[in-house]
């Protein structure tokens, strides 16, 4: 999925039974601006249930007295599960369907069974919660970047909500050299372990694991996924490096967007890089 969201699934799973609902659809207010084109699109009555459902509406309908704001599904479901799988049977059965849920089955089913929205909120404060959709490379990108601000509202310090996840055992991330010009420092940023700043300098910026940041480099703004290694005197800015990346020694990236694009590099509407290893006709070495 290309969604990241902060969700205790128990009070989702106690509305979806105090409904007696078919099938929840969680969603939560997005400007329509945002939603357009992007986002599966509802409208809902006084007691949350779907009365319409629109999949990524060029002109999303907005909520009553809410200029500027619809409500957008997040793409989270709960069915019952007999329910689901008899939909599921039945559309692939459909041969016109795109086998699609937010296109075919919803609404299909809005009319006929009971479908209801579950307000995604915090649940202690009732404000709106943390979801980012992160389907595109600047929203990726600008998801990333909220995680270095000093109180993000997705805090991976939080140990009253720890995130599981597998990571292999790595040491932790090393700054070497401290002259001037030459100095191995991090401001303002994230570096994983594995990771080591060899007199460069990295700002506003995330270094996933088991990178190699080398002399006099300088990282600003960017996002450099796992196994990259940066060469000495390499600027770059407002980029994402993707993983295994081997940038040469010199090279500027996001200071000169034709320059960017002449290499291969994709440079998004908001204006940052994409440098992926095929571009610098590099091989991958690791599976994937």
């Amino acid at each position: 999925g290309d969604h990241v969201y902060k969700m205790d699934y128990g009070p989702l799973l106690a509305w979806h039974s105090e409904n007696e609902a078919d099938m929840t659809v969680c969603c939560m207010p997005v400007p329509i601006e945002e939603a357009a084109g992007q986002l599966g699109v509802m409208t809902v009555d006084e007691q949350g249930r779907v009365l319409r459902f629109d999949e990524k509406p060029e002109k999303p309908t907005p909520i009553p007295g809410e200029d500027g704001l619809c409500l957008a599904s997040m793409g989270n479901y709960v069915f019952n599960t007999d329910f689901l799988y008899e939909q599921v049977i039945k559309d692939a059965d459909t041969p016109d369907s795109d086998h699609d849920f937010g296109k075919n089955i919803i609404p299909s089913i809005i009319d006929k069974y009971r479908v209801f929205a579950y307000p995604f909120r915090d649940p202690e404060t009732g404000e709106q919660a943390y979801w980012r959709d992160v389907g595109t490379l600047d929203a990726y990108w600008e998801a990333n970047m909220e995680l270095i601000g000093v109180h993000p509202q997705l805090n991976l310090y939080d140990s009253d909500w720890p995130i599981f996840t597998d990571q292999i055992q790595l040491p932790p991330a090393k700054f070497v050299f401290d002259y001037p010009g030459r100095r191995g420092e991090a401001f303002e940023s994230m570096v994983s372990a594995g990771s080591i700043i060899s007199g460069a300098s990295v700002r506003r910026s995330l270094i996933f694991s088991n990178c190699r940041i080398h002399s006099f480099a300088l990282i600003e703004d960017s996002v450099v996924l796992p196994d990259s290694d940066i060469g000495r005197h390499a600027k770059i800015r407002n980029a994402i490096i993707d993983r295994g990346s081997r940038i040469p020694e010199g090279m500027e990236i996001g200071y000169d967007h034709e320059a960017d694009r002449a290499r291969g590099f994709r440079v998004t509407e908001k204006g940052r890089t994409l440098v992926t290893p095929d571009a610098l006709g590099q091989d991958l070495h690791f599976t994937r």
